[in-house]
């Protein structure tokens, strides 16, 4: 009877698994543009990527570890996801559970990316991996249109701090 009970139990975590599953909120510009633009000290790293983009997914595992190691400061890490809403079942949500991925992820469901991408930063040409950091209480911005190493990252966060 306690094998039956704990083979029970395991089965019941093993189908509740996918609910541990990092959530992935799907939202429009203004809201990211409300989230970017709240007056506190926190310091935002906010990266735009893709699961189809090669640079993106090379450098995804910096802003992993750039969270981690800054996880007792006000530092907040916002993956972007530019994918299109319609694969975020079937492409983003299973990528971030494999990648392991903590840090909030979003999936940003504009399709006129001419539409928002000026109103990031007026020098980004709309390639990815794109990166901002910003930081409202200081007025401190850098942008970054190019992967990071995980130096560069730490470096250019270490100038937030």
């Amino acid at each position: 009877m306690p094998q039956l009970k704990a083979l029970l139990l395991g089965a019941g975590l093993l189908f509740a698994a996918p609910s541990f599953a990092q959530n992935v909120a799907v939202i429009k510009f203004p809201e990211l543009q409300k989230r970017l633009a709240t007056p506190n000290d926190t310091t935002y790293v906010v990266n735009f990527w893709a699961t189809w983009c090669g640079p993106c997914i090379k450098e995804l595992p910096s802003f992993e570890k750039l969270r981690t190691a800054n996880a007792n400061k006000k530092v907040k890490v916002l993956l972007v996801s530019m994918d299109y809403a319609s694969q975020l079942d079937k492409k983003v949500k299973p990528f971030v559970k494999q990648r392991g991925l903590k840090s909030e992820v979003v999936l940003l469901n504009e399709s006129d990316p001419n539409s928002f991408i000026d109103k990031v930063d007026p020098k980004w040409s709309g390639s990815i991996p794109f990166t901002l950091i910003v930081n409202n209480n200081t007025k401190k911005r850098a942008t970054f249109e190019k992967e990071l190493s995980p130096a560069e990252l730490t470096a250019a966060l270490q100038k937030f701090l």
